[in-house]
């Protein structure tokens, strides 16, 4: 019996450990599962990188990251901006552009449009090489708003009053427990006329527009891909196909190998964009629209 023991006790010693830990075991063959390589091609230096702009714009620092990595790898000869977005915020919109504009300076840059270009993610993409929409996409959208509740009346159905101590006449413009007073919402309109001006003007020197024009090809109006095309808002219609074959031209590469995104970056992304989605809802602010 003790021979027997012996002789199978690798076996029940494997055995036992499996069972003392078969939920850590899982656990780590499941993270194996979801981040190794699924190719060859994830172990080979890329040349060309595509970089993705998806949901509303209200923070930049990431994406402007990835831009500048892109814009100082040597190896990265050019990148394929895709956007899908319905704008945002001024400020991240700005930055977006602005990285795009810095990365242009280096190596080609070509945005597609791939469902919706509009307001912000417009804004953000202007400064590229080229700009590639899907036909059945919706560009444009050249505009600011800001806006704001009214919930006085519901505060004087539940029995709410609020209560403030300022300093300076504009210091209460904006907050939702009474209507806004006309020299707050001059005050307002003074900020929004100069937002719309510095982005017309972006728009109408990095697309070569007549600012003169702007109201035929900004005014907020929403274009489709052909209509963007024929005021000058995008150069050509295509799908994403087309948008890298026109990459691999202006970069040159013969042999084109594009970046693979980091599973997790990608998850973490997509809940980013929804968390996103619920608090521009509840906490809006002064967006491109």
């Amino acid at each position: 019996m003790d021979f027997l023991k012996k002789m199978f006790s690798p076996i029940t010693v494997t055995m036992n450990y499996i069972q003392n830990h078969f939920k850590a075991m899982l656990f780590v063959l499941i993270l194996i599962l979801l981040f190794a390589p699924t190719s060859e091609k994830e172990f080979t230096k890329y040349n060309l990188e595509q970089i993705n702009l998806s949901g509303p714009i209200m923070d930049a620092t990431e994406i402007v990251e990835e831009i500048n990595k892109a814009a100082n790898n040597n190896a990265v000869k050019g990148v394929l901006f895709v956007v899908n977005s319905p704008g945002g915020a001024v400020s991240p919109s700005v930055e977006i552009s602005y990285a795009i504009k810095r990365l242009k300076a280096k190596k080609p840059v070509i945005a597609y449009a791939k469902g919706t270009m509009a307001s912000g993610s417009y804004y953000a993409s202007i400064w590229a090489d080229k700009i590639i929409a899907n036909p059945g996409s919706m560009i444009g959208s050249i505009g600011v708003i800001m806006e704001g509740a009214d919930l006085s009346g519901l505060m004087n159905k539940i029995g709410i009053k609020s209560q403030v101590v300022k300093a300076g006449l504009y210091k209460q413009i904006g907050t939702p427990d009474r209507p806004w007073k006309k020299y707050e919402i001059a005050e307002l309109d003074k900020v929004i006329k100069g937002t719309y001006d510095m982005f017309t003007k972006d728009v109408a020197d990095a697309r070569k527009l007549d600012l003169k024009k702007r109201d035929t090809y900004a005014n907020a109006h929403i274009f489709t891909a052909l209509q963007a095309k024929k005021i000058g808002l995008v150069d050509q219609l295509g799908v994403a196909y087309d948008a890298k074959n026109e990459l691999i031209t202006l970069s040159g590469v013969t042999h084109p190998v594009w970046n693979q995104e980091d599973k997790l970056d990608k998850i973490m992304k997509k809940f980013t964009a929804s968390t996103v989605v619920i608090l521009n809802t509840y906490f809006p602010n002064l967006v491109l629209k």
